[in-house]
């Protein structure tokens, strides 16, 4: 976009950074841009026969103006003035009429090309592996979703046809202008360097303070975003921090202020300067002109073609200038591809086979054989994890922090595929299992349960989202969560707010129970998050997960000594490997890892625990 005055502005610059990134131009980089464009083609040539069409009879009024200058207004002859004046204004009214169905043409292709290329991003990250989600800050993902693409807008309608435009009107004027006076044309032609100089020199200084002050509009935004969300306006409060937060605010926002500001000032004495420069050219055409006229030196040239010539000059000038934005504009451009496509490119290595196996799960017993894993390479987690989950049992898994307990239950629906080993069901690799069937028939209850901000209804439905209501009704009521939501005003369309944040821990343990139970999995993995809820709560969950849990093959990362007692076999995980097995008993008799756990964490846990149910007693 031309900056004041129409000048590059700070648009006509690369940063540093930007320069430092450029992307490398390739043959296959373009022609992977081009295959979004290719199915528009025939939209494309409308958009180009309109630019064409309006360039040239862009024209026409310049033109125009010269015989009225000259055959109407010397030759006194109010017919011919009426009618070129007609003339005149019908080619405006169809140049102005192309122009706007070319920017409609163009914003409809545009749009459809980010309608596309949203549809095939989401459909990607939707596919792309757990892994990615936990090392990709959210924040990017939604700026390559939203904001990058939403740029391709005006790559399509600005860039590209900006500078088809701009050359069409270039080639066309210099055409009418040679063909009127070739000496005039020259003249007019002696400013265009004088333009681009003032241009580079204010420009970069705009350009610094526009990036000056987008960066005190991102730390705006940033403490705005801190401080005005659920948790940042509750942390403020609770510490009584809103006045020290308001002046650090009005800090901030002096500065945005202040760079504005001065970042404006720029812009108008360069519009300024500008303004003079191409002033200059219309003048030294008149002086050129009379000089030619007076001299008698050119007795072809008259004051009509003189007036044309000062018109078209001035339709010459603007789109120079834009076309020196060509490489600016062009490498952005790229770079907002590239930017694209890198998301495109990430690979998936979790992936279904074709064909995948579906076996029977419901009677499958679950093998972990010789699992190795790593998140990072020079950090192995998982060593040599070997055990079996016979079908039907409860296997409760314990072990210290971070001894990897949630990545052994994570490689089983394939979040993370092992690097060593394998794991089976029923005697298939899960990596040779259709990955749809396989996650469908596992279940999974997390220490923290994610709810959408819509109603209890819908949150539940997402499991099945044919269930009728006598099936939530049920599956709620095995929960242990239906009196609550029979309770409120508005029943099962209770809106439950971003994250749940509505609801208590406990009533969201319990949906996503229910939940889990509308599902109906073959296999349950259960992350329990009891430990942080009061015991009423607690003891709601247990008896929920306790029938959720029957006849279901189970594996639970346990926290409470009551669910490990109910376990069949307890697998004591430390140092990437199965350090024991065994019953509640056998392992305290063992004096190792399960005794330093149960006398640190268990013990400690289930004293609070009874503590906990005697004050509730005593308060009842």
């Amino acid at each position: 976009m031309p900056g004041p005055g129409g000048g590059l502005g700070p648009r006509g610059f690369l940063t540093d950074e930007e320069k430092k990134n450029k992307p490398k131009v390739t043959k296959a980089l373009l022609l992977r841009i081009l295959s979004y464009l290719k199915p528009y083609w025939p939209q494309f040539i409308l958009v180009f026969v309109a630019i064409l069409l309006s360039a040239t009879v862009g024209l026409l009024p310049s033109i125009i103006t010269g015989r009225i200058v000259d055959e109407a207004l010397v030759g006194k002859n109010m017919k011919l003035l009426i009618q070129l004046l007609l003339a005149a204004f019908g080619t405006l009214t169809v140049s102005q009429v192309i122009g706007v169905l070319e920017s409609y043409i163009n914003a409809w292709i545009s749009q459809r090309i980010i309608f596309d290329m949203k549809n095939q991003m989401y459909d990607h990250l939707q596919h792309m592996p757990h892994a990615f989600f936990t090392s990709e800050k959210q924040g990017d993902i939604i700026t390559r979703m939203n904001t990058d693409i939403s740029g391709v807008s005006s790559v399509i309608s600005g860039t590209l046809s900006s500078i088809v435009s701009n050359v069409a009107t270039v080639v066309t004027s210099l055409i009418a202008l040679f063909t009127m006076s070739w000496q005039l044309a020259l003249v007019g032609m002696v400013v265009i360097p004088l333009l681009i100089i003032p241009t580079r020199s204010v420009g970069q200084t705009r350009w610094k303070l526009l990036t000056e002050s987008q960066g005190k509009r991102d730390e705006m935004n940033q403490m705005i975003n801190e401080t005005l969300s659920v948790s940042g306006s509750l942390l403020v409060k609770l510490f009584a921090r809103e006045e020290r937060e308001y002046a650090r605010f009005v800090d901030i926002n002096e500065e945005v202020t202040r760079l504005g500001l001065k970042e404006q000032r720029s812009g108008k004495w360069f519009g300024v300067i500008m303004g003079m420069f191409t002033q200059l050219g219309p003048l030294l055409i008149y002086f050129a002109g009379g000089w030619f006229i007076i001299a008698k030196s050119d007795t072809t040239l008259t004051v009509g073609t003189i007036t044309a010539t000062v018109a078209l000059i001035n339709r010459l000038y603007r789109p120079v200038q834009s076309l020196l934005n060509i490489q600016v504009d062009f490498t952005r451009s790229l770079a907002l591809f590239t930017r694209i496509f890198e998301y495109f490119d990430m690979k998936n290595p979790i992936v279904s086979k074709d064909n995948g196996k579906k076996p029977d799960m419901k009677h499958a017993d679950i093998r972990y054989e010789h699992v190795v894993f790593s998140y990072d390479p020079e950090k192995p987690l998982l060593t040599d994890v070997d055990f079996t989950v016979p079908a039907g049992k409860m296997y409760a898994i314990v072990g210290p922090s971070g001894s990897g307990k949630s990545t052994v239950v994570n490689l089983l629906p394939r979040l993370y595929d092992v690097l060593g080993g394998s794991v089976t069901v029923g005697g298939v690799d899960v990596r040779d299992m259709d990955l749809k069937y396989l996650r469908t028939n596992i279940g999974v209850v997390t220490q923290e349960s994610y709810l959408f901000n819509g109603t209890i209804r819908e949150n539940l439905l997402y499991a099945k989202p044919d269930a009728t209501d006598r099936e939530l009704e049920e599956a709620c009521k095995i929960a242990n969560i239906h009196g609550y939501i029979e309770s409120q005003p508005e029943g099962y369309e209770t809106i439950v707010g971003n994250r749940g944040l509505k609801l208590s821990g406990g009533e969201k343990q319990r949906l996503s129970i229910a939940r889990v139970i509308l599902k109906d999995p073959k296999i349950l993995i259960l992350d329990e998050a009891t430990s942080a809820l009061d015991s009423i709560s607690e003891n709601a969950i247990q008896e929920a997960l306790e029938r959720l849990m029957a006849g279901r093959t189970s594996i639970v990362i346990a926290h409470r000594l009551s669910t490990i007692l109910k376990a069949d076999r307890i697998l004591v995980v430390k140092d990437g490997a199965i350090a024991e097995s065994g019953d509640h008993e056998s392992l305290l008799a063992q004096n190792g890892v399960y005794r330093e756990l149960y006398e640190t964490q268990f013990r400690t846990i289930l004293e609070l625990g009874s503590a906990d149910t005697k004050n509730s007693q005593n308060n009842s």
